[in-house]
């Protein structure tokens, strides 16, 4: 793993584990699988800090354990780190798909690593009463909901020993005791039915849903909304034929095509069914490849070639915006052409010979463009010529771009942790006046009593507050947005 992506594994378990268990992480980081003994060697920690840190870590699965000669050594999974990131995706994801009590549970499993089920209800029950919203606490409705989560393999059983890593995803779910449950929101230690059967998220189910809604997304800002809806049934046919990281999808028959449509309220889909598929089908994109004709025509989704695609565009679109039009139209041209010359990027991007020139070398210098040299030999007397020519190495600017990403991920962090620090004891002032008025409030304080404490702050301090939270705010926003794209080279990656 690069610099860039160190130092961002390590800020985001600063932010959400403190500097302990940041400093076991990173050694483990820089010497890979580590028995304890060095580790403790390497950050001058006590044992019991040393073994708290791991706990954390293995329960959050951010670390894993494998027996060697010497003991037991704990190795570091990077990938789960940066998954942190996309822990409000999920939950907003789930919220939207399931409703606010899923929400509150997956919530309560994330800050929990792994949970049993009847723990994760009762949780989510006492926030559920706690908090002001509209919702009414039910362990019956929790439980439910809980096994919504299940059904759609959003969580899945958390296998602890080692031997039982290596078993397939379990999704059954335990015989819950209601009536126990109930009990032990009321602060009794009684055993509801499923006592050591852990539950955690499956990320990998999350990452599949993403995947499928860029291309859905893709496919209805292209064309339109029916073509959206007609490819989401074309993926949920694909996944009972294939598995579900396979390039390309086994054939989906015509029939079955229609069959799945028509159970979807979507009139003008049914009705021009033939002409969507046929746009689709013809489509640049190549989402969809048509690989036979009998029963009326077969379709397989080429999930490698969208994402390739994808990247292209976005890529495009990256060149564009640090160098403007001019340059992503030689960027485009290159694409296309290949492998091609100066005096041909001139005559072709019809942009002034000085200008591509300009433009051409500074996406050569910033690695957006390759330069290949070819000899061409003539008489043996005759000078040897050499011809320069363009191209783009497509892994290159991806795992580039990767990393660009990965430091404005860092870069906003460590300004969101500036604005923070650097405006404490007013975010601290704040809390302290919500805290005071929230308890008056239940104490039946006057208008004039509320009135008096929102006066403790003075109108300077609460404009610049406003200003201090619109600017976290934003940073907030931009860092989603950077992992939407961080997503999707990732995704490239992964196919490629």
């Amino acid at each position: 793993m690069s610099l860039m992506c160190r130092k961002l594994c390590f800020s985001i378990l600063f932010e959400h584990f403190g500097p302990i268990v940041q400093s076991v992480a990173e050694d483990l980081f820089k010497h890979g699988a580590r028995p304890i003994g060095l580790i403790r060697h390497a950050t001058h920690l006590p044992i019991t800090k040393i073994k708290e840190s791991l706990c954390v870590l293995i329960k959050h699965g951010l670390v894993t354990y494998n027996q060697a000669e010497k003991g037991m050594e704990y190795s570091l999974i990077v990938e789960n780190v940066l998954l942190i990131l996309r822990y409000p995706r999920y939950i907003f994801f789930v919220k939207s798909m399931c409703g606010n009590e899923c929400e509150m549970i997956l919530e309560e499993v994330l800050m929990n690593g792994y949970i049993t089920a009847s723990e994760a209800i009762a949780k989510t029950y006492k926030k559920i009463e706690q908090s002001p919203s509209d919702l009414q606490p039910s362990v019956p409705v929790l439980k439910e909901k809980f096994e919504l989560l299940v059904k759609n393999q959003f969580l899945m059983r958390s296998l602890g020993t080692i031997e039982e890593r290596n078993e397939k995803c379990n999704f059954t779910l335990p015989d819950l005791n209601l009536a126990a449950i109930t009990k032990r929101i009321e602060g009794n230690d009684i055993d509801c039915g499923d006592s050591k059967i852990y539950w955690k998220v499956n990320f990998d189910r999350f990452t599949q849903d993403f995947r499928d809604q860029i291309i859905i997304s893709a496919i209805s800002r292209r064309l339109d909304e029916n073509a959206g809806v007609l490819m989401r049934q074309l993926l949920i046919l694909m996944y009972l034929r294939t598995a579900s990281w396979e390039d390309t999808s086994n054939p989906i028959p015509l029939t079955e095509i229609k069959e799945a449509v028509r159970k979807v309220d979507c009139p003008l889909l049914i009705q021009y069914l033939d002409q969507y598929l046929r746009l689709i089908e013809e489509d640049s994109s190549q989402f969809l490849k048509r690989v036979g004709d009998s029963g009326g025509g077969q379709y397989s989704v080429n999930m490698k070639e969208a994402f390739k695609q994808l990247t292209w565009t976005t890529l495009e679109n990256i060149v564009m915006e640090r160098f403007g039009s001019k340059a992503a139209r030689i960027f485009r041209l290159v694409r296309n052409r290949k492998y091609i010359e100066q005096e041909q990027i001139q005559q072709l991007a019809m942009i002034p010979a000085k200008e591509a020139k300009h433009l051409t070398y500074t996406l050569l210098q910033e690695n957006y463009l390759q330069i290949q040299e070819i000899k061409k030999s003539g008489v043996s007397a005759a000078p040897i010529k050499t011809f320069f020519l363009f191209h783009i190495d497509l892994n290159l600017v991806v795992h580039m771009e990767v990393e660009h990403c990965y430091h404005a991920l860092y870069n906003i962090m460590q300004r969101r942790e500036y604005e923070a620090s650097s405006n404490k004891r007013m975010i601290d002032k704040q809390l302290r006046m919500q805290t005071l008025t929230t308890n008056l409030k239940e104490h039946g304080a006057s208008e004039e009593q509320l009135a008096e404490i929102a006066e403790m702050m003075t109108p300077s301090e609460k404009q610049q507050l406003e200003k201090v939270q619109n600017r976290i705010k934003k940073l907030g926003i931009t860092e989603l947005q950077i992992d939407d794209t961080l997503f999707l080279l990732t995704m490239y990656l992964r196919y490629h």
